[in-house]
């Protein structure tokens, strides 16, 4: 199972890059507060902090969208693009890079640089993914969080204990009271994990956990993928993983086998999360190894 679950999300965005036909998505755009845009289209959610002083901007969807990001970016502004953060380096967020770096700083955690420079195999799929052009880098990295200062408006990126990847920032757009959660936070059901770029399922219980303080009740958040959500949404996702995993511990404690719990239907209770790529297998195979390799 050891690189499954990275090989099967790795393949449905290089499967989407590749094959998707772009011309038939479409890029919508809705003001969530203040100065905060939120645009949905094939690929995590953007968040823009838009203002005389140009654009805020975090991910970028896949290269092939740019064209019509930006032309949903000027029906909201005609500044440019000044600042881009990456949440994390998956490329259904950071495909955009190399186009929006014609205006844009990318910035992000120390990791993403680093693991976007490698690259990765997959053989599983017999893939390999390959390292970014130098100018869809980031060019500014940080260890813990970094604030820029634009329209008024602090936006605070901070990277949070390794959830989805070891790399993750969280946006905070402290005025307009909006979070940007990246793929620590995720609507479509069972969330993946990528173990293998360093992250970890308790590791995100961990990290929500360590955000919700700083989070005001009020405010509202964007997942990486899905719907505007509420803290109460997020509070909900957090303890269910929490409730998963206790259960997956106990049953590793009390001697079954990851397929035994499966064939069990351990997560029978979560069925409702079943509805997205990732199915509940999966994501309990998942759960055990992360349990196994973090004792």
């Amino acid at each position: 199972m050891k690189r499954l679950i990275l090989a099967v999300v790795l393949a449905a965005s290089a499967a989407l890059a590749q094959q998707q036909d772009f011309s038939k998505v479409e890029i919508t755009a809705a003001q969530v507060a203040g100065s905060v845009w939120m645009l949905k289209g094939s690929g995590g959610n953007i968040a823009v902090s838009v203002g005389d002083d140009g654009i805020v901007m975090v991910d970028d969807q896949f290269a092939p969208l740019v064209p019509k990001i930006k032309a949903a970016l000027a029906k909201i502004s005609q500044k440019p693009v000044r600042f881009l953060i990456n949440t994390h380096w998956h490329s259904d967020h950071v495909g955009g890079n190399a186009a929006m770096a014609e205006t844009a700083a990318i910035l992000a955690h120390e990791n993403v640089r680093k693991r976007m420079q490698v690259g990765g195999e997959l053989p599983a799929f017999n893939m390999k993914i390959e390292p970014a052009e130098a100018r869809a880098l980031p060019v500014v990295t940080y260890q813990h969080d970094v604030t820029i200062w634009l329209n008024g408006e602090p936006v605070r990126a901070l990277h949070v204990p390794p959830g989805h990847t070891d790399g993750d920032t969280v946006v905070f757009f402290t005025k307009s009271n909006v979070v940007h959660m990246g793929d620590d936070f995720v609507t479509y059901g069972f969330p993946f994990v990528d173990l293998d770029s360093g992250g970890s399922v308790r590791g995100m219980i961990g990290a929500i956990d360590e955000l919700l303080p700083q989070i005001p009740p009020d405010a509202k958040i964007i997942p990486g993928h899905g719907p505007l959500s509420t803290v109460a949404d997020l509070k909900k996702f957090r303890n269910r993983l929490d409730e998963i995993v206790a259960l997956v511990a106990r049953g590793l404690k009390s001697g079954k086998t990851v397929e035994q719990m499966q064939k069990e239907k351990l997560l029978a209770p979560y069925e409702d999360w079943n509805g997205g790529f990732l199915k509940a297998d999966q994501f309990m195979a998942t759960v055990a190894r992360d349990l196994r390799q973090r004792k």
